[in-house]
């Protein structure tokens, strides 16, 4: 049951293009998975997130300062640049290119724990580089959205951190205590929540771009090449500063995985709560596909040219 399990969950880039499939030719199927449900669902993956942490794993940044360090000033300069110059260079309209710096300036995803498992990387400075960015996204990603994106539209940076608080800071925490106070509990939920994540980020996604089916046709090239602008930057540029800062392969393409791949779901939520125009959440549905193609298709690549145990220096601090 439990190979089963983790068989389905790391295939959650055929469900979430499955679901963007289903959007565009059955939209009503996915459709009614909105407001309220959204919120609700992102709080599911962000308590799912919170059940697998533990005080130890705060315990363990102290033991890797310098690789979390790295990967967390990578997430909050390369992404939030990449969406701004992603939107402006492609001359994308005011809602979609909004949308693009919202998910460029969001933490990492929970997806790229999955992704850096499948490629043999560094899974446990991916998950400490995850949390990290995630609590620091209460305050980062309303105050990186409205410096660059305040230009376009006005941006509520205080009712994006109070909904970040709500959605992100307080499901983390009681996943936490829960991980504490009700191991039996959690050792039941645990083998499931990565696939219940999965399943729910696909519904958000394809709700979205359901929602916004004719726009995304309309402005479907230039979206598309925007996005994955912003992602594959991301894998690329943070691949590339770790390498240059001197890890092995092994921790850089962990540190290229954390970069590249958005917490989406956040960037959908915060985009409906605050933005007048739907199409805003538009980007971070796409970005969900985009960067769990891209990662899973490097994840296939790396996991091949694993460097011989004999030749890699764990340079991680």
């Amino acid at each position: 049951m439990r190979r089963a399990v983790e068989a389905f969950t790391n295939l959650f880039p055929v469900w979430v293009a499955l679901g963007a499939a289903v959007a565009l030719t059955r939209p009503t199927l996915v459709t009614w998975f909105q407001g309220p449900y959204i919120v609700w669902g992102l709080a599911v993956i962000m308590l799912g997130m919170g059940i697998t942490l533990s005080i130890d794993d705060f315990r363990a940044v102290a033991k890797m300062p310098r690789a979390v360090a790295t990967g967390f000033v990578a997430q909050f300069t390369i992404m939030p640049l990449l969406g701004w110059t992603a939107a402006h260079s492609l001359s994308l309209p005011a809602p979609l290119a909004v949308g693009v710096i919202l998910v460029g300036c969001c933490p990492g995803g929970t997806a790229s724990n999955v992704v850096t498992y499948l490629a043999g990387a560094n899974v446990a400075l991916s998950v400490l580089m995850t949390m990290c960015s995630t609590f620091a996204a209460v305050v980062m990603t309303p105050v990186l959205t409205a410096a660059l994106a305040g230009t376009l539209v006005p941006v509520d940076a205080w009712g994006l951190f109070l909904s970040t608080v709500q959605v992100v800071l307080l499901p983390v925490v009681f996943g936490l205590a829960l991980h504490h106070l009700t191991p039996g509990l959690v050792r039941v939920v645990l083998p499931v929540a990565p696939l219940i994540s999965v399943l729910v980020i696909a519904l958000i996604c394809s709700s979205i771009i359901g929602q916004s089916a004719e726009s995304f046709l309309e402005s479907g090239p230039r979206l598309i090449a925007a996005v994955a602008l912003l992602h594959g930057g991301g894998f690329g540029l943070g691949y590339t500063a770790a390498r240059a800062l001197g890890y092995d392969r092994i921790v850089a393409r962990t540190i290229s995985i954390e970069v590249g791949m958005q917490n989406s779901g956040l960037g959908a939520v915060l985009a409906r709560r605050h933005f007048a125009d739907p199409l805003t959440a538009l980007p971070a549905a796409i970005s969900a596909t985009m960067h769990s193609v891209i990662g899973s298709m490097l994840a296939g690549v790396w996991r091949q040219r694993q460097p011989p145990p004999g030749n890699v220096c764990r340079n991680v601090d």
